[in-house]
């Protein structure tokens, strides 16, 4: 069974930055993708960025596009989630996300979730 531990999370001043971590465990395949979501108070689950284990382009929701950055150390089963020049509308708990194969924009399609931490961006 896959499980996915995130860390990483915090409170921050608008225009900071943060990274958040996300370890996946008893991961078997090489291939699949991972991801990053988010869900704020009374609102939806709402994509962020993917990318695949095995290279190649990277995706990203148009409201983080050029301040978030989705990276991977394969060697350490590891997604990297970089966030810039932070808002209060950022403000949300973020939640690691795997596939086993493509991923998709919508939650519902996602296999396996880590546990959520919790991003606030103060004005």
């Amino acid at each position: 069974q896959v499980s996915l531990v995130e860390s990483g999370g915090g409170l921050v001043q608008a225009g900071g930055s943060l990274r958040l971590s996300c370890v996946v465990f008893s991961r078997s395949s090489s291939s699949g993708a991972m991801g990053w979501f988010r869900q704020a108070p009374g609102k939806e689950r709402e994509f962020v960025a993917a990318t695949f284990w095995s290279g190649g382009p990277t995706d990203y929701a148009n409201s983080v596009k050029g301040r978030f950055t989705i990276s991977r150390d394969n060697a350490e089963n590891t997604v990297y989630l970089q966030m810039n020049s932070l808002k209060p509308e950022d403000t949300a708990v973020y939640y690691c996300a795997a596939w086993r194969g493509t991923y998709y924009y919508t939650w519902q399609r996602v296999n396996y979730w880590g546990q959520g931490t919790q991003v606030t961006v103060s004005s």
